[in-house]
Order: structure tokens, then C-alpha cells, then sequence
């Protein structure tokens, strides 16, 4: 079982909401733009959540932002944006207030995943294994994968 498969919990947990509060006291630039804040509802309760996520494409010419979901293959972030669009994202020192979003099919994510793997090969070494990837993108059961990998890509709203 990878250590993304279920929700992160205690000491852990505490760390990865911790970005949270940098994004609260409007610090967010200081992570540039590889990690992003969603602030959402939530799907049953209708409560405003939040959640800080690492990004795996970034094009500033979009512009548009391409996040996954881990810890678990359902993540409540991502049920709760199912049912829901998110409230705003924020990434750097940009906000985009009821931004648009996509969920990214098999193939398109396959694409992502590879373009990220071979910007980043030491970050991919230990992502890929918590993620379920094989490390090396030649392995023949990567578009399997990458099929039951949800992604999620965020634009600006459009006017109107």
C-alpha cells in the first residue's frame, strides 16, 4: 500500500496544512507556484474548507494550473470539488476568485505526469512512489495508472 493511500493523520497531517497558514497571512508567494491553495465547500455540510496541494503544471501563458489528487484516491478535496466549484484558488501572489476548472482525462494526465517527471526527476523519484507510478516512465503499466489518477486543471473564470 503506497503512504498516499489514506488520509495523513497526527504530526503529519499538522505539516501538510500547514501551508495553509502562509496562504491565510497572504504569504503565498512565498511557495511560488508549486504548491495551490483551493478553498472549496464542502459537499455534505456546505462549510468552506481548504486545503494546500503541490502542482505539477504550471503555464502562466494559459494562464492555467494542473494539480492530482493524493493521499487516498478519493481525497474529501476532491469529492467536495465534484459536487462543488471551488471557491477560489490562489497560487504565488495570483487569486482567482470562482475559477473554472477541468478534470483532466487518462491520456491528458499521462501527459502531465510525463512532462513533470522529466522537469523534475529528483522531486519525481519521490513522488512517483506515493503516488503509485513506477519511476521510470518506460514501464508498461504507466497509462494504467495514470487512468486511475484524478487530475485537476483550474483557469481563470472567464468574464461573463
Amino acid at each position: 500500500m503506497a503512504a498516499v493511500d489514506r488520509k495523513p493523520t497526527g504530526l503529519l497531517r499538522l505539516a501538510l496544512r500547514a501551508p495553509i497558514w502562509l496562504y491565510r497571512a497572504k504569504l503565498g508567494w512565498l511557495t511560488g507556484h508549486r504548491l495551490l491553495y483551493i478553498a472549496h465547500r464542502g459537499r455534505k455540510t456546505g462549510a468552506r474548507r481548504e486545503v494546500v496541494v503541490e502542482t505539477v503544471r504550471y503555464d502562466r501563458t494559459v494562464p492555467e494550473v494542473v494539480v492530482i489528487a493524493a493521499w487516498g484516491k478519493n481525497p474529501d478535496w476532491y469529492r467536495n470539488l465534484r459536487a462543488n466549484p471551488a471557491i477560489e484558488v490562489r497560487i504565488g501572489a495570483n487569486q482567482w476568485l470562482r475559477p473554472d476548472h477541468r478534470f483532466l482525462d487518462g491520456p491528458e494526465t499521462h501527459e502531465v505526469l510525463m512532462a513533470y517527471q522529466r522537469k523534475h526527476p529528483h522531486a519525481w523519484k519521490r513522488l512517483a512512489p506515493m503516488i503509485g507510478f513506477p519511476e521510470d516512465p518506460r514501464d508498461p503499466s504507466w497509462p494504467e495508472v495514470a487512468e486511475a489518477t484524478r487530475a485537476i486543471a483550474f483557469t481563470p473564470a472567464r468574464p461573463g
